[in-house]
């Protein structure tokens, strides 16, 4: 690889961006970061012959190098083209990769956990006053309780019959079975999210769907784990 302006590095980088959206499955999380990263350091370096340059660009190739072998990048890589010295990219089209590949990089795990908690934390729910109203300082075991940095722990209002008030026994019984007591979030969520195999969301489920019906769907998913 040596310096240079238009070339094989304008046309790898090229390649990233006519590609990103494979290259983004193809990698993973972890190695389509790396990617970026390596092309922020390219971007971020003097272009004076210095080896940093030169390093971030064989950093760049080579997490390219860990695309499946069939993808296109790979192959155009494994091609005539890229095998002799390659030159630098220019600056300009390594910006427009880089604007790309920001645009479309992964959610954090932290932004992706903190939107299904918000989106679990929507759903109606008891607040501990009120349950606590009911059943002082000891509700029936096995309710799924939601911590709310807001307003305090939240009890969802599926678990409850509408008329009297009193959690749904089936709704128990999946809770214990799920452990909701160590994981009430995922619990919820099993609650609160479509299932292909109930037809429907558990929740708006329940007196709709026999109990034994909701159980054995429950039961399927331990058996998964």
């Amino acid at each position: 690889m040596h310096e240079g302006g238009e070339g094989s590095g304008d046309r790898l980088v090229e390649l990233i961006v006519q590609h990103h959206d494979s290259i983004r499955a193809g990698l993973g999380y972890d190695d389509y970061e790396l990617l970026r990263s390596k092309l922020q350091a390219y971007a971020e370096t003097p272009k004076d012959g210095s080896k940093a340059a030169l390093r971030a660009m064989r950093g760049v190739r080579l997490v390219l190098d860990r695309l499946p072998s069939a993808h296109p990048v790979r192959q155009a890589l494994d091609g005539p083209r890229f095998a002799t010295a390659m030159t630098l990219p220019t600056d300009t089209i390594v910006a427009e990769a880089l604007a790309v590949l920001s645009s479309q990089a992964f959610p954090s795990t932290a932004t992706i956990i903190a939107a299904a908690k918000n989106r679990l934390l929507q759903a109606p729910a008891l607040s501990a006053e009120g349950v606590r109203a009911r059943w002082g300082q000891s509700p029936p075991s096995g309710l799924i309780v939601l911590a709310d940095p807001q307003h305090g722990d939240r009890y969802p209002a599926f678990q409850f019959t509408a008329d009297e008030g009193t959690p749904h026994e089936v709704v128990l019984e999946v809770n214990r079975l799920l452990l909701a007591d160590i994981d009430p979030w995922g619990v919820a969520d099993w609650w609160l999210s479509d299932n292909e195999w109930l037809g429907g969301q558990p929740a708006a489920l329940i007196g709709e769907l026999a109990d034994s019906r909701l159980l054995r769907a429950a039961m399927a998913l331990v058996e998964e784990i």
